[in-house]
C-alpha cells in the first residue's frame, strides 16, 4: 500500500519535472503521451486499491516523514487513504487522463504545447496532494498549488491582455478564500493541538454545540470553500476563467478544482455537524448561488460562458446538499457532475475546434450534420445535466431534491424551479449550436470537420459514464436502497452524528411521496424540452446581442451588473487607495528623503570648504577653538 500511494502522488510530479525540464526539445507526441501516462497509471493504481479496499476499513495512514514540531506537537507529512480520498483520486486521475488525451489533439498546433502539459501534470499532483494529505496543512499546500496552476492555465495565452486580467482576477479572489481557510486551520490547531484529521475528529467533542469557537472555525473553512468552489460572493472569477484553453475549463473549472470546497466540508463533517448555524449559512449561499448562476446562463451567447455559469449553479446544488447535512449526496453529485460537465466542456471544445475558434452561439447552428459524433455525445451530456430519466444527473439531483423536501417542502419547490432553469438554458445552448441553419461565415463552413480520434474517444467514454454513472447509487425505484451504495461506502469517513443526521434526512420521505416528486421532475423535464425546442427550432428564435435585450433578458445577459458593482465598489476603491498611496509616497515620503539627502549633501559641501588641505587654516581654527573653550570655562567658573 505504501509504495502504491507514493506512486500515485509522485508520478504526476515526475511528469511535470521531465516535461518542464526537457519538454521543449522532445517531440510533441512524446510530451503528450508521457503526461497522459503519468496520470493514467495512478488511476489504474487507485482502481486496484479500490477493488481491494473494504468499505468498512478504517483509514490507512502512510507517514512519509516528521515535518516539524511546535509546542510539543508533532506534525507529520503523510497521506490518508480512505473511502473519501479514494473516490476523489479516481475522479481526478480518471477524468484527468481523459482530458490529457483530449489535449494532445486540441493543443497540437500550440507553440506552448510542452508548457501546457507541464502545468496540467503539476495541477494533478497538487490536486492529489490536496485530497490525499492526512492533515489540514498538506491540504493547504495542495490548495495553493491548484490555485497557482489555475492562474498559469487561465492566463496560458498571456499575450492577450484580457486573458491575463482573467488570470489575475481568479488568483486574487481565491486568495481571499485562502486567507480565511488558513485562519480556520490556525484556530483548529490552537483549539485541538493537532491538524491531522483523525486527531481533530477525536477532539471535536470538546467544542460546544453551535458555540462561538466552532462557528468561527467552520465559517472560516466555508469561506475558503466559497473561493475555490465559486460560491457567492467569490464566484465571478469562474466565468472569466473560460479565457483558458477548453481542456483547462473541463479539468480544473468543472471536474476537479472547483469541487475542492465540497471535499473540504465533507472531510470536516465532524466540525460542521457541530455548527448548525453555519450549515444554515451554507444552505442559503447554495440556494443564492444556484439561482443567480442559473439566471445568468439563460441569456449568455458564449458557449463556454453558459457552461461556466452552469458549473457555478451545479456547485450551488452541491452546497445545498451540504447545508442539508446530506454529505454523501453532495459527493454523489460531485461524481456525476464530473462526468457530464467534463463531457460538455470537451464537446464545446470540439465545436470550437470545428468552428475555427468561434465561441459565439449566434454564429453556429446546424452543426449536427457536420460533427455527428460530437453532436451525439453533447446531446447525452445535455440530457444528463437536464434530468433525463435514469441518466446520472437525474439520479444524483433527485437525491438532493428528496433531501430538500425532507427538510422543508419550500426548499424542494425552489430546487424544482432551479432544475427547470437548468434544463432551459442547456437545451437553448444545444439547439442554437446543433440545429437550424448554419450562421457562420463561408470560411468557417468550409473548415467544419469532426475532431480527431484522440479528442472523440474521451467524449465517448465520458458519454458512457454520463449514462451509467448514476447506477453507482441506485434509487428506490430500481430496487435498491435510496442511498445504500454510496452512503454505506462513505460511512467510515463520517462521524456517528453526521451519519445519523444524513440517514434521518434521506429516509424521512415515504416511498410513495418520493415517486410523486420524481414524477413531477420528469414531467417538468419533458415540458421544458418541448417548450425550448418549439421556441428555437419550430419558431426559429435566435440569440441576440446583449445591447438588443430588454427587461429580465438584459439583466441576465449583463449578470445583474454584479461585475460592474464589484468594479465600482472594490476595484476602483483599491485603485484609488493605490493612487493615494502613490501621492503620499511621492509628495511626502520622497520629499522627506530628498530633504535628508540634500541636507547631508549641503553639510558635506560646507565641510569640504573647511577641509581644504591648508595647514595654516587648520592651526588657526584649532587655536580659536582652544581660546573659545578657555574663555567659556573661565566664565562658568
Amino acid at each position: 500500500m505504501e509504495n502504491l500511494v507514493y506512486a500515485i502522488i509522485l508520478l504526476p510530479l515526475l511528469g511535470f519535472l521531465i516535461n518542464g525540464l526537457f519538454g521543449k526539445n522532445l517531440p510533441k507526441i512524446l510530451v503528450g503521451s508521457l503526461a497522459t501516462a503519468m496520470v493514467f497509471i495512478p488511476f489504474c493504481i487507485a482502481v486496484s486499491i479500490f477493488m481491494n479496499f473494504d468499505s468498512e476499513s478504517p483509514a490507512v495512514i502512510v507517514r512519509a516523514f516528521e515535518w516539524f514540531r511546535v509546542n510539543g506537537v508533532q506534525i507529520n507529512f503523510g497521506f490518508q487513504i480512505d473511502q473519501l480520498s479514494l473516490m476523489m483520486i479516481m475522479i481526478i486521475t480518471g477524468i484527468g487522463s481523459l482530458i490529457h488525451l483530449y489535449s494532445i489533439g486540441y493543443m497540437s498546433h500550440d507553440k506552448g504545447f510542452y508548457k501546457f502539459f507541464t502545468y496540467l501534470n503539476l495541477f494533478i499532483f497538487s490536486m492529489l496532494l490536496l485530497v490525499m494529505g492526512s492533515n489540514y496543512l498538506i491540504l493547504f499546500i495542495g490548495w495553493e498549488g491548484v490555485g497557482l496552476c489555475s492562474y498559469l492555465l487561465i492566463g496560458f495565452w498571456y499575450t492577450n491582455e484580457e486573458y491575463g486580467k482573467a488570470a489575475r482576477k481568479a488568483f486574487i479572489m481565491n486568495r481571499i478564500g485562502d486567507l480565511a481557510l488558513l485562519i480556520g486551520i490556525f484556530m483548529i490547531a490552537g483549539q485541538t493541538n493537532a491538524v491531522d484529521y483523525l486527531t481533530v475528529a477525536e477532539n471535536a467533542g470538546k467544542f460546544e454545540l453551535d458555540g462561538s469557537v466552532i462557528i468561527f472555525i467552520t465559517a472560516s473553512l466555508f469561506i475558503g470553500a466559497t473561493g475555490k468552489s465559486a460560491q457567492v460572493p467569490l464566484y465571478t472569477w469562474l466565468p472569466d476563467a473560460m479565457a483558458g484553453p477548453t481542456p483547462v475549463s473541463a479539468l480544473i473549472h468543472a471536474a476537479t478544482m472547483v469541487t475542492a470546497g465540497i471535499y473540504l466540508v465533507v472531510r470536516s463533517n465532524f466540525l460542521f455537524t457541530l455548527a448548525p448555524t453555519v450549515q444554515g449559512g451554507i444552505l442559503f449561499i447554495g440556494f443564492l448561488t444556484a439561482a443567480l448562476a442559473g439566471f445568468y446562463a439563460l441569456r449568455q451567447n458564449d458557449i463556454k460562458k453558459v457552461l461556466a455559469y452552469s458549473t457555478v449553479s451545479q456547485l450551488g446544488f452541491m452546497f445545498i446538499a451540504l447545508g442539508l447535512g446530506a454529505y454523501t449526496t453532495a459527493m454523489f453529485h460531485v461524481m456525476t457532475h464530473a462526468f457530464f460537465k467534463a463531457l460538455l466542456f470537451l464537446g464545446a471544445g470540439s465545436v470550437i475546434h470545428a468552428m475555427s475558434n468561434e465561441q459565439d452561439m449566434r454564429f453556429m447552428g446546424g452543426l449536427k450534420k457536420y460533427i455527428p459524433l460530437t453532436h451525439a455525445t453533447f446531446l447525452i451530456g445535455t440530457l444528463a445535466i437536464s434530468g433525463f430519466p435514469l441518466l446520472s444527473g437525474m439520479i444524483s439531483k433527485d437525491e438532493i431534491l428528496v433531501a430538500a423536501f425532507a427538510k422543508n417542502p419550500v426548499y424542494w419547490v425552489i430546487l424544482f424551479i432551479l432544475a427547470a432553469v437548468t434544463a432551459t438554458y442547456m437545451f437553448r445552448l444545444y439547439y442554437l449550436t446543433f440545429h437550424g441553419e448554419f450562421r457562420g461565415t463561408d470560411e468557417q463552413k468550409h473548415h467544419l470537420h469532426e475532431s480527431p480520434s484522440n479528442m472523440t474517444i474521451p467524449l465517448i467514454v465520458l458519454a458512457i459514464l454520463s449514462v451509467l454513472g448514476g447506477l453507482i447509487n441506485l434509487p428506490h425505484f430500481i430496487g435498491h436502497g435510496h442511498y445504500a451504495k454510496l452512503m454505506e461506502w462513505l460511512k467510515p469517513v463520517l462521524t456517528a452524528e453526521s451519519f445519523k443526521q444524513m440517514e434521518t434526512t434521506l429516509s424521512a420521505v415515504p416511498f410513495g411521496t418520493e415517486m410523486m416528486l420524481l414524477g413531477a421532475t420528469v414531467l417538468m423535464f419533458f415540458c421544458v424540452w418541448f417548450i425550448v425546442k418549439n421556441t428555437y427550432v419550430n419558431k426559429k428564435k435566435q440569440a441576440q446581442p446583449e445591447e438588443m435585450y430588454t427587461g429580465w433578458e438584459k439583466l441576465s445577459a449583463r449578470k445583474l451588473y454584479i461585475d460592474e458593482l464589484y468594479n465600482a465598489l472594490i476595484v476602483k476603491t483599491v485603485e484609488g487607495l493605490g493612487r493615494g498611496g502613490k501621492m503620499f509616497d511621492k509628495g511626502i515620503l520622497d520629499r522627506f528623503v530628498d530633504f535628508v539627502g540634500d541636507g547631508a549633501e549641503d553639510s558635506g559641501k560646507a565641510m569640504k570648504r573647511i577641509q581644504n588641505g591648508n595647514v595654516e587654516n587648520y592651526i588657526l581654527v584649532m587655536s580659536l577653538a582652544v581660546g573659545i573653550i578657555l574663555i567659556v570655562n573661565f566664565i562658568l567658573q
